[in-house]
């Protein structure tokens, strides 16, 4: 390549006066040639800038016929810019770099939690921080060596439920193997969870969840669902033999319709399941429960938490019943605090007030 620019200049200083200007057309069209074959826009170097500003300078108002790298009005502020201290500006290319205090806030709760990219999202956005995309949030995680998907199995939600959310809800039986002093005992709640709000209420646990038991919770359900002003027009339970007549009756006689599963589908009851899956998975297996008082315990902590603390991704990653802290124009992150329940088994984080 350098022989043919030596050659090429050898030429033009040999030529006549009257021979310069057709052998510039003549470079000039293959020029333009050579340019169509290139991408429409091509990345200079600070040193390529230099040399192109040191012979541009001296072009004058020829720059708007000659110069085709770049746009010409490109041309002349390179060089208005070389006659100032400090010379051609660099150009910062792609996305400005998240701020260093909320990539170490991403990787601390990734390191704390067995958390997704999404359920960080959800925690940056309640604590008033205006979280990176997707795509960031994942990329800050790998380069760490983090996983950005959540430890979890997978699930199916059956779609056609939302379409009736606003007044349903959904019950199922949830058991747990639990010490007492006769041994190793099955321990009984009843979970429901309104499809719209994503809010639970769970019964008092029970070693014999009979008809007569079953009843009364559904009687303490509606009164809570009424305190909550949570309309319940339909009750959908799966086939559950402790779901007597009587028990059904209870529901119809306040004129909620009862809608019962279909036989081994459990999907159609997707979301009370996946609820009791993540108070299983989040809470309850990470105990031996010793006997009734401190499975409520547990139960009641954790109700808590999900409904005051806890983000949740089908709801955009807002809370269910508190107020998200406002948006913060500076984050200090020794004003980020952690607050823990259950000895560190569930965690949530806020910022301190000043």
């Amino acid at each position: 390549m350098k022989n043919i620019y030596h050659k090429l200049l050898l030429l033009i200083a040999g030529s006549t006066q009257k021979e310069l200007p057709a052998q510039i057309r003549y470079l000039k069209v293959e020029n333009e040639v050579l340019r169509s074959k290139l991408p429409k826009r091509i990345s200079v170097t600070t040193q390529e800038k230099n040399r192109l500003v040191k012979f541009g300078a001296k072009l004058g108002k020829a720059v708007h016929e000659i110069v085709t790298i770049v746009a010409p009005s490109t041309l002349l502020r390179w060089i208005r810019e070389s006659k100032k201290p400090g010379g051609i500006k660099p150009v910062r290319k792609g996305r400005p770099r998240t701020k260093e205090e909320i990539r170490e806030l991403i990787i601390r709760m990734a390191r704390e939690n067995d958390w997704g990219y999404t359920r960080i999202m959800g925690e940056l956005k309640k604590l008033g921080i205006k979280p990176p995309s997707r795509n960031t949030v994942k990329n800050i995680l790998k380069e760490n060596g983090l996983d950005p998907g959540p430890k979890r199995g997978e699930g199916t939600w059956d779609e056609f439920l939302k379409m009736h959310a606003a007044t349903l809800w959904q019950c199922d039986f949830y058991s747990k193997r639990v010490l007492t002093l006769k041994g190793w005992r099955d321990l009984y709640v009843l979970v429901f969870l309104h499809v719209d709000s994503r809010q639970v209420f769970i019964t008092s646990s029970t070693f014999h969840p009979n008809e007569e038991w079953t009843t009364l919770q559904v009687e303490k359900f509606l009164e809570h669902a009424k305190s909550k002003e949570l309309s319940v027009q339909t009750l959908m339970h799966d086939r559950d033999k402790t779901f007597t007549t009587k028990v059904d009756a209870t529901l119809q006689a306040m004129d909620i319709r009862v809608v019962k599963s279909a036989y081994r589908s459990p999907n159609t009851n997707a979301f009370v399941e996946r609820f009791i899956q993540t108070l299983q998975q989040e809470c309850l297996d990470h105990f031996v429960v010793f006997g009734q008082e401190h499975m409520d315990y547990l139960v009641h902590e954790f109700v808590d938490f999900y409904h005051e603390e806890q983000p949740h991704q089908g709801k955009e990653n807002q809370l269910l019943t508190s107020v998200d802290q406002p948006e913060a124009e500076i984050l200090s992150i020794n004003s980020v605090k952690c607050h823990e329940r259950l000895g560190g088994v569930l965690k949530h984080y806020h910022r301190q007030a000043a």
